[in-house]
Formats: C-alpha cells, structure tokens, sequence
C-alpha cells in the first residue's frame, strides 16, 4: 500500500513548473471573447454593445 503521508512529505516541486507559472500569470493574455469582442467591434463599428 502507498503510504500517502510519507509520500507527500517527499514531495518537492520542479522548478521549471514554478518558473513557467510566473511566466503566465505576468503575461496579459488575450482570451477568446476578447478576440471575439474586437471582431464584433471592427464588423459594426456603428454597433453599441454592453
């Protein structure tokens, strides 16, 4: 059987894992309404949306 306490006092995180987690959350990312929103903006200016 896996003793999961002592498995869990093993664990040590990769770095690179930590490293690539900065690297995202610092970027200001665009998501796909945001593109959709541009989209809709440029193909009726004369539109108003919420």
């Amino acid at each position: 059987m896996i003793n999961y306490e002592e498995e869990l006092k093993k664990f040590k995180p990769v770095q690179e894992a930590a490293d690539v987690e900065g690297t995202v959350y610092s970027r200001d990312m665009t998501d796909m309404m945001d593109l959709m929103k541009e989209i809709l903006k440029e193909t009726n200016p004369g539109v108003r949306r919420k």
